[in-house]
């Protein structure tokens, strides 16, 4: 009778290592979220509700999830283009150009929103030739589509209004969806393209039955991380965003004005709410992500 062999491993004892993962999620994660639901609890139902359903804070949400989720959307559209031309191709500056993506990873989000406050200003570098075509065309459609009121929907200027708040959240979600994409990519031999045009598909067949359900995963994954970035960001938004109650005011401005007016439990129900519907709306994802491996699964 052979006895079993037990593998041993260079992490230590199971008991040890899980005691010291809960603890660190438990102080890391944990324990800030539970306090903000016990300060939360102080309140009754109608305060609560008072707070949550106040005009500015229902404004202030859809500001800030509306435009999460369509830079998100964006960014996964071009961030899946920039990951396969860094990947697929060569050319003079590659390596520039894949280190820049990793930028706004390191500059801190005060000075990116300074950065792009000054570059898409009406005065800026690109903010003096964009902002006059940006007002042109919000007004031409105003005029195809006089029902919508545009100015009050997109903005009539790019820097200190929602444009402002859109390009800052694509900003800092792009490098989440190509670092997510780029490992995918690596791994995806050029060779199954090859064979799927020696089978008689076209480029689209191709793209769409061999290489979109092979990064499907991975792009749902990216998606995921830029919006839960977008959602929860302050320091890169606020400088560029114009911060107009009912308008293009952030939930994190909003709750940060909440804390200088001392008004804790304000601001606690207000981050609650945040919680509830991005711990919703990740799991809606993470549904959608298992379901794309499962359905994409050859």
């Amino acid at each position: 009778m052979l006895l079993a062999r037990t593998q041993r491993s260079v992490l230590p004892g199971f008991g040890l290592s899980l005691g010291f993962t809960l603890a660190y999620l438990g102080l890391i994660v944990l324990v800030p979220l539970a306090a903000a639901f016990l300060k939360t609890a102080g309140m009754s139902w109608p305060d609560f509700w008072a707070v949550a359903s106040s005009p500015r804070v229902v404004a202030s949400f859809k500001v800030s999830f509306g435009i999460s989720l369509f830079a998100a959307l964006v960014n996964a559209v071009f961030g899946l283009i920039l990951a396969w031309v860094l990947v697929r191709y060569s050319f003079p500056g590659r390596r520039l150009v894949d280190g820049l993506v990793d930028l706004p990873f390191a500059l801190p989000t005060a000075v990116a929103g300074i950065a792009l406050t000054a570059i898409y200003a009406q005065n800026g570098w690109v903010g003096q030739w964009l902002d006059p075509l940006w007002a042109r065309g919000i007004q031409r459609l105003s005029n195809l589509i006089p029902w919508v009121n545009w100015p009050e929907f997109l903005g009539v200027k790019l820097a200190f209004d929602r444009p402002g708040i859109f390009i800052a959240l694509t900003f800092i979600g792009l490098p989440f969806v190509v670092r997510t994409l780029q490992p995918v990519l690596n791994e995806l031999e050029p060779e199954l393209e090859e064979v799927a045009a020696t089978l008689g598909a076209n480029r689209w067949q191709t793209m769409t039955r061999v290489v979109f359900p092979e990064l499907m995963p991975a792009l749902i994954t990216g998606f995921a991380l830029a919006f839960a970035r977008a959602v929860g960001e302050y320091g890169s938004v606020v400088f560029i965003a114009g911060n107009m109650p009912m308008h293009s005011e952030i939930t994190p401005l909003l709750i940060i004005t909440k804390l200088e007016q001392y008004d804790y439990q304000g601001a606690t129900a207000i981050a609650v709410v945040m919680l509830v519907a991005s711990f919703v709306l990740l799991l809606c994802i993470n549904l959608l992500q298992k379901w794309s491996r499962r359905y994409y699964r050859f």
